[in-house]
Order: structure tokens, then C-alpha cells, then sequence
């Protein structure tokens, strides 16, 4: 099993290196990998509420990495986005562990709020193991299918 240090940081916490790993881990995957160029940054990381959970292994730098939107800035609920793990990284349940530390933040900050994402289609089973439910049809977002999911509060 894979150590990781997890962290869960504001942007004005990160220090400037760990700013730089997420970003260009964020670039490498959704817009080399997926050959989707799209303003991947956006003035949603530094939104002081705006949650960046941080995964790195030991001696491996930045290995996963999502951020947490508050109600109101992507959505009316509380979101989940810039899901990533890293392409040497992948197929070892990083994804799961990560969604799970997401959702016990998410009920510490936010207790009692619905959380809405906009996953892309491939990942619906994934999502749904976590409790999400579709809530949209297929669409296209920066030429990808995707699908507006929501995970009721319980």
C-alpha cells in the first residue's frame, strides 16, 4: 500500500512549490493528456474558502490532488473538482482514498450541504460508488462528455 501524506490547505497556506506541483500536475493530465486546451486556472483556487486537498507520497512529490468549491462559487451546493491522480500513480485505489478524505471535509466545513459535480461521463460508476447520483444528461464541457451529479446529505 501506497504512504501518502495528505493535506488539506487554503491557497494562501500553499507554499509556492506546491502551487506549482498541483498546477502543472492539473496541465499535464486535463490538458496535454486529454488534449483539452481550456483556461485551466481560474480565480476559483484563491477564493478563500476554497479547499485544496494535497496528496504526496514519500520521496515521490505530488501524487493526487482535488480542490473543494463552497456553496455558491461552481454550483448552489458544495463541489468537488480538479480530481487528479497522476498518470504513474493511477490504478492503485488513490481515487477512492481521496474522495473519502473530500467527503469527511466537506461534512466538517460544511455539515449538512449537497454536494454537485460535474464528473465526466467515464467516471459515473466511480462517483456512484461514493454515493453521487446522475442528475443530468451527457453533455459536452471543453469538447468531453460529461454529467452533473449530486450526493445528497444524509
Amino acid at each position: 500500500m501506497i504512504q501518502i501524506d495528505w493535506k488539506i490547505k487554503s491557497f494562501s497556506q500553499l507554499d509556492i512549490d506546491e502551487l506549482y506541483e498541483l498546477l502543472k500536475l492539473r496541465v499535464d493530465v486535463f490538458v496535454v493528456e486529454q488534449n483539452c486546451p481550456y483556461p485551466e486556472i481560474d480565480d476559483k483556487d484563491r477564493h478563500p474558502e476554497t479547499l485544496h486537498l494535497v496528496g504526496k507520497g514519500k520521496d515521490k512529490g505530488l501524487m493526487a490532488y482535488l480542490r473543494i468549491l463552497p456553496p455558491g462559487l461552481s454550483f448552489k451546493e458544495v463541489s468537488i473538482g480538479r480530481v487528479v491522480v497522476g498518470k504513474e500513480s493511477r490504478r492503485q485505489g488513490i481515487s477512492d482514498t481521496m474522495i473519502k478524505k473530500a467527503l469527511d471535509q466537506i461534512n466538517r466545513t460544511w455539515p449538512n450541504e449537497n454536494i454537485r459535480i460535474g464528473a465526466q461521463v467515464y467516471l459515473k460508476k466511480f462517483y456512484e460508488s461514493h454515493g453521487f447520483e446522475a442528475v443530468s444528461e451527457s453533455y459536452l464541457e471543453d469538447g468531453i462528455p460529461h454529467i452533473d451529479m449530486i450526493r445528497i446529505c444524509s
